[in-house]
């Protein structure tokens, strides 16, 4: 047999099994995706947009853990900051605080003599969503991208930076680095503390979630919010009802524009009943292909009238979307279609005027570091486009 047939008769084979593996894991997926209905908490928020001034809380906080750090990143790199942020858990294990670490598997950047050294004082450590069989490649698609810190059950963190040089402007293309990170006391923390046992639980096959010291008392704080845990499922569903509901106006922004085509068609809709639509990307992208995947649905939302901004001052990779002034969604989940359909995401759905008014100002900050795009600036690259479309799903 020729040998080109025979390629070709091999690519084929992979191909079929590719697109089985994927419906029959997506199909099971969605028999047992959590779809958790968490209730409005009353809680203290603070924002951070700057990975610096983040990371010095962060670790101020962890250094004076009494009882417990739980912490789940998407990723973790082996870099000069990540070995200060395990100097410290591995100084807080030696003086007698428990410490859990989880990290997606996929996301991960430990050696492992990185991670025995961990284990060997006594740190917990487990992988996040590991592939698995029967369905192995749909498995190896479907990331933990939450990043949740819990430290004694009181203070908690959540939001967009991971572990990592990148994030506190140490990488000479993405620098400086604009993300937002949520710092949570009050009520909220027990949903945050709640997400990482869940998690924990299906990563390290342990069940804490019983267990009382986890979860002390709380007090209320003065901002209503409510935590939406999604896992595949969900995200498209609270998007859409946002944006449906919008009167006046919607922000978004995002480092990957790649929407469904049901949250896409809405936010036409709602340009076409006058909302006004603004739409925040990266200039400057940190993965192929993402970009010209974005193409598509940035001319179009130009051509119907929305605002498109792309930031220029270093790499924008927040997340929040913005309706009317008057809710605001912000967490780890990115507005595209991996996030709507594959990743485990947590967003924190936030009520409150005067913390909105604290977003509002820091986003205008981030469209004065930006410049207005045009039609001629999402044009080009017809093939990398088309590429990018026909993988979206998975970019």
């Amino acid at each position: 047999m020729d040998f080109g047939w025979v390629l070709i008769a091999i690519l084929a084979g992979l191909a079929l099994w590719l697109y089985a593996d994927f419906q029959l894991g997506r199909k099971k997926h969605l028999k047992t995706a959590q779809t958790n209905q968490l209730p409005v908490r009353e809680s203290r928020l603070t924002i951070f947009a700057e990975g610096p001034k983040l990371f010095d809380d962060l670790f101020y906080e962890l250094k004076n853990a009494k009882q417990h750090i739980h912490i789940l990143f998407y990723i973790v790199r082996d870099d000069k900051i990540s070995q200060e942020f395990l100097a410290i858990l591995t100084e807080r294990r030696k003086a007698g605080v428990e410490v859990r670490l989880m990290v997606d598997w996929v996301g991960n950047g430990l050696k492992r003599k990185t991670i025995q050294s961990l284990k060997d004082v006594g740190v917990e450590f487990a992988y996040s969503q590991m592939p698995k069989l029967p369905f192995l490649f749909y498995s190896s698609q479907v990331r933990n991208h939450r990043k949740i810190t819990v430290i004694d059950g009181k203070t908690a963190y959540l939001g967009g930076f991971n572990i990592g040089k990148e994030y506190i402007n140490q990488d000479p293309k993405l620098s400086p680095w604009r993300d937002y990170h949520l710092k949570v006391t009050g009520e909220g923390v027990f949903d945050l503390q709640t997400e990482f046992l869940e998690d924990w639980r299906a990563a390290a096959k342990v069940h804490l979630l019983q267990n009382k010291a986890y979860f002390p008392s709380l007090p209320k704080g003065e901002i209503q919010q409510r935590f939406v845990p999604t896992e595949g499922i969900l995200l498209e569903e609270m998007m859409a009802k946002l944006i449906s509901q919008a009167k006046t106006s919607i922000f978004i922004g995002t480092p990957y524009f790649i929407p469904s085509k049901k949250v896409f068609q809405l936010v036409r809709e709602a340009i076409n009943r006058g909302v006004s639509v603004t739409v925040l990307v990266p200039f400057v992208p940190d993965h192929m292909l993402v970009k010209e995947a974005s193409y598509p649905y940035l001319r179009t939302l130009i051509r119907d009238g929305a605002d498109v901004y792309q930031y220029v001052k270093g790499f924008y990779h927040a997340k929040v979307l913005l309706v009317d002034e008057e809710v605001c969604d912000m967490g780890t989940a990115n507005f595209d279609k991996r996030s709507m359909f594959l990743n485990y995401e947590l967003n924190c759905l936030i009520y409150d005027d005067a913390f909105i008014k604290k977003v509002k100002n820091i986003l205008a900050e981030d469209l004065m570091n930006s410049r207005k795009a045009t039609l001629y600036d999402f044009s080009g690259g017809a093939l990398k486009e088309k590429v990018a479309s026909m993988i979206s799903y998975f970019l």
